[in-house]
């Protein structure tokens, strides 16, 4: 009789931690729609995009606002991401690199050609980390310089992890064109991203940089963001070695996203 009466006791209370995951998994969906929206968004707008009654999303942007996640975007209306947001940020960057350096330093090896992570930041690729290849003629970018992402290896693996709706906003914008290889067409681009989306991997033929091409293949990281690794290499060589280093590339990519305990599919 005293166990029934301890199982009844805790039967109210069962589906207290699935209503728990419900919240946070809203909250972030909400803090996901606004990432590259530097402008805002209206709560309108918010509730069309993450499929909740507009009054569920005021009382999640309230919770948000008052921890300083969310801030207003305009005096009148609108909501963007606020400054608590780029103190994880660092924090979380710090054992981001702690994890992927020792791996994109193990993939340069077993190539030996550059290996490059970058960050989508608008529309833009930013490179944020490099392990140089061993070879005398190797391709090398600066930290913190910006790529398009149409024209590169790794903006278009970025795109191919990109829901619809921001995709389509990309390929509506210009496509300016760097070399004679590069794709200006956004039916064509979207070809090369749907190939990326089966294969794991995007390339860039020569489309940003003559001389140059590369390998990329992209992933969510656990905390929302578009991560990218890739190999740009000089042609001569890339073409000789083109499957063994997106075979290569996309063991290395696995390897991360196993160690960040992030959802391969």
């Amino acid at each position: 009789m005293a166990d029934t009466s301890v199982r009844r006791q805790r039967d109210p209370a069962a589906g207290a931690p699935k209503q728990s995951i419900q919240v946070i998994t809203r909250a972030v969906a909400v803090l996901r729609v606004l990432e590259g929206e530097p402008e805002g968004l209206s709560l309108g707008q918010i509730s069309q995009r993450v499929g909740l009654a507009r009054s569920t999303v005021q009382r999640i942007v309230d919770a948000l606002r008052a921890e300083h996640f969310l801030i207003a975007a305009s005096p009148s209306a609108g909501v963007r991401l606020g400054p608590a947001l780029i103190r994880l940020a660092a924090s979380a960057s710090v054992e981001f690199d702690h994890i992927t350096r020792p791996i994109m330093a193990d993939l340069a090896q077993k190539v030996g050609e550059t290996v490059d992570l970058s960050l989508l930041k608008g529309q833009s690729a930013v490179f944020t980390d490099q392990v140089q290849g061993r070879h005398r003629l190797r391709a090398v970018s600066a930290i913190g310089e910006s790529f398009p992402l149409h024209c590169t290896a790794n903006g278009k693996a970025l795109m191919s992890v990109l829901p619809e709706e921001k995709l389509n906003r990309i390929l509506r914008g210009p496509l300016p064109k760097l070399t004679p290889n590069t794709i200006t067409k956004a039916t064509d681009l979207r070809r090369e991203i749907d190939v990326c989306r089966r294969t794991g991997f995007a390339v860039d033929n020569e489309e940003h940089t003559e001389g140059i091409s590369a390998v990329g293949s992209a992933f969510i990281d656990p905390i929302g963001r578009a991560i990218a690794l890739s190999i740009p290499v000089p042609t001569t060589r890339f073409n000789r070695t083109r499957h063994d280093l997106a075979t290569e590339l996309l063991a290395a990519r696995q390897r991360i996203i196993e160690a960040l305990g992030t959802p391969s599919g």
